[in-house]
């Protein structure tokens, strides 16, 4: 009789307002009504008000110079980060050095016996070519510098993100209080890590090794925990029934069945490091990225792809063999495995000693290809006959002046008008819409806090960017997503193209962009589109590919034409994966759109590069933080519902 009498007010409201989405309609419509009035009168003006505002940016100098001024002097920089710096420093200079003395012939002959080990034949001459198209473009030494660091941020990575892992995936109480954590760094931008890094260990080798630990070690540890967790119970009980230990049930039965979860933690971490890797040139990183940024900061496109092709390459090589590693798991062993790995270091070692008999560690000189100069005819025969005065079509950079015209300023000005407090209505409705009254609140704190820190201006203009990036990559990426659903030849046609996007850094992408449109914001924007629409495809296909067939044969059996079945089955019942879309594509472009500083792009993005570049940690801090709200912003206000349904409207 209770439970009758407590839902007897829900049974009796009308139909409308037993939907959850209507009551919140409601009562946000309530909210505002009380409340807009009140703040207008009170702040008619649209920018933040000076008196909300927080100057942190004395105490940062102050805290920034202390660190500088103690580096060499604090114990706690002597005995602790000092040793850890200097460790970074030693590890990667000995795996740079083994890697030269192994010569540009061993080095090639390793990575083609390993991949022709793990992957067969195929790759393992994909993986030569790749190594010796990095001698041809004249890119050897720097090739060995990034891989270096890579080895070192890599193992650093896996070491940080297994331990996080094991404590997450053995006790539910840090599970839960390192998913927030692992939440909020994988949203985050590369950018964001950057400065922290610097300002405790200074620009160099190893303020780029621990960026890139950071900022790769959160898969290694999500996909460690979520390996163990999901391990089968019947053998894990039948392994405690035999009387053995909580170490040795971890070793012998919960490590060997989260195989598959940890190979791709590494290859996820792998991917990550390599990004992060050419990202933190930045800051010292030197390597492929260093060439990338000099080249682009001088607009020398050429250069700049010389660097950037054996990026894409060494991205594919890694992708393609630690995938097919992972493939591998659960068949039968080779019975002879350890004798082919041993022919395998023999011929490496062989390889090696060979070209330092002969003299030949180097990369000769004569042998490399000088590619800068023709591409850059290239980009100048595209300068005075594709950036305007195309007939019909216009240009290139005439299409970048009017989407600048057109989208970008309208977006920026119409966000700088409206009041501040109005941004934070409409972020709290979206955020509550769509999740809980605690995402609105997450997401209402991440914004207000931009404005204390006192860069509402330049991050609107960021969020303007975002938004007509993620406009333009749903539009394309829904489409051609529908398309590879529903038809298998696209798809087959598709898969490679997208292999390749996704396992190319975000750096390398404003090259392309920079050399069809030049510098600004538009090219930032068209960056960030190509860089995240991958990912909208490939979520947007799989999504309506896994829709349920029974639904599409019984609309098909009432006489639904293959439109009326887009529209009315699949794209409803792939809500949840199209909004896990729209997440991803925000999360993604965020990320490029802050990079894109680096050609023009302005806003938070500059502000992090011009800190940098002029030693003002200050500056490049609240930069970084505000960028670090909007991402958290950004995510929670895409959040998809499903992930919200458990917890309750």
């Amino acid at each position: 009789m209770a439970t009758v009498t407590a839902d007897a007010p829900r049974t009796a409201l009308p139909g409308f307002l037993k939907q959850s989405v209507v009551r919140k309609l409601l009562l946000l419509a309530l909210a505002a009504a009380v409340l807009v009035p009140l703040a207008d009168a009170r702040w008619a003006s649209g920018s933040w008000p000076g008196a909300l505002t927080v100057d942190v940016s004395e105490p940062l100098t102050r805290v920034s110079d202390w660190i500088i001024d103690n580096r060499d002097s604090h114990p706690l920089f002597i005995y602790f980060l000092g040793h850890i710096s200097n460790a970074v420093v030693i590890c990667v200079r000995a795996v740079y050095l083994v890697l030269l003395a192994a010569g540009w012939a061993g080095v090639t002959a390793a990575a083609s016996l390993v991949a022709w080990r793990v992957a067969g034949p195929r790759l393992a001459a994909g993986a030569g070519v790749a190594f010796l198209a990095c001698g041809f473009l004249g890119m050897w030494v720097p090739t060995m510098q990034t891989l270096a660091l890579m080895v070192v941020a890599v193992l650093a990575s896996v070491a940080v993100g297994v331990l996080l892992g094991l404590a997450a995936g053995l006790s539910d109480r840090l599970d839960r209080m390192l998913r927030p954590v692992l939440d909020t760094m994988q949203v985050l931008p590369a950018f964001a890590y950057l400065l922290p890094v610097v300002l405790v260990f200074g620009i160099g080798v190893p303020a780029a090794v621990l960026a890139t630990v950071v900022y790769a070690a959160p898969p290694m540890a999500r996909l460690t925990a979520l390996g163990l967790r999901g391990a089968d119970k019947e053998v894990l009980e039948a392994v405690e029934s035999l009387g053995t230990t909580a170490r040795q049930r971890l070793l012998t039965a919960r490590i060997p069945l989260a195989r598959k979860e940890l190979l791709l933690g590494l290859n996820q971490t792998i991917m990550m490091a390599l990004s992060m890797a050419v990202i933190a040139s930045v800051i010292g990183a030197g390597g492929l990225g260093d060439r990338v940024y000099q080249a682009l900061a001088s607009v020398d496109v050429g250069a700049a792809l010389a660097a950037g092709i054996p990026i894409v390459l060494l991205a594919v090589v890694l992708d393609r063999v630690t995938g097919a590693a992972g493939e591998k798991l659960g068949e039968e062993p080779h019975p002879n495995g350890r004798r082919l790995w041993l022919y395998a270091l023999a011929g490496t070692a062989a390889v090696a000693v060979a070209g330092r008999l002969a003299g030949r560690l180097d990369w000769p000189d004569a042998w490399a290809l000088n590619i800068a100069e023709p591409v850059n005819r290239a980009v100048d025969w595209m300068t005075d006959h594709l950036y305007s005065g195309v007939p019909v079509v216009g240009g290139t950079a005439d299409w970048a002046a009017h989407f600048t015209t057109w989208v970008l300023d309208p977006v920026r000005d119409g966000l700088l008008w409206l009041p501040w407090w109005s941004v934070l209505l409409i972020v709290a409705a979206l955020a509550w819409l769509i999740g809980t009254w605690r995402t609105a609140l997450t997401a209402v704190l991440a914004m207000a806090a931009i404005g204390v820190l006192g860069v509402w201006k330049p991050s609107l203009d960021t969020l303007s960017q975002v938004l007509a990036a993620v406009a333009v990559t749903l539009v394309l990426g829904f489409a051609t997503g529908i398309a590879a659903a529903r038809s298998d030849r696209v798809e087959r046609l598709l898969r490679p193209v997208l292999d390749v996007f996704q396992t190319m850094p975000q750096f390398v992408y404003l090259i392309p962009v920079v050399a069809l449109f030049g510098v600004g914001r538009a090219p930032a924007v068209a960056a960030a589109v190509v860089y995240a629409l991958p990912a909208v495809v490939r979520i947007t296909t799989q999504g309506l590919r896994q829709v349920d067939p029974a639904a599409l044969e019984s609309s098909r059996s009432l006489g639904a034409t293959p439109a009326q079945q887009l529209r009315q089955v699949q794209l409803p019942l792939a809500r949840p994966a199209l909004l896990l879309a729209v997440n991803q594509g925000v999360v993604l472009v965020l990320a490029v759109v802050i990079i894109g500083g680096l050609v023009g792009g302005g806003a938070l993005g500059y502000e992090v590069v011009a800190g940098l570049a002029r030693g003002d940690l200050a500056t490049g801090l609240v930069a970084g933080a505000a960028i670090v709200c909007l991402g958290l912003m950004l995510d929670r206000v895409t959040q998809p519902t499903d992930r919200r349904a458990k917890k309750g409207a």
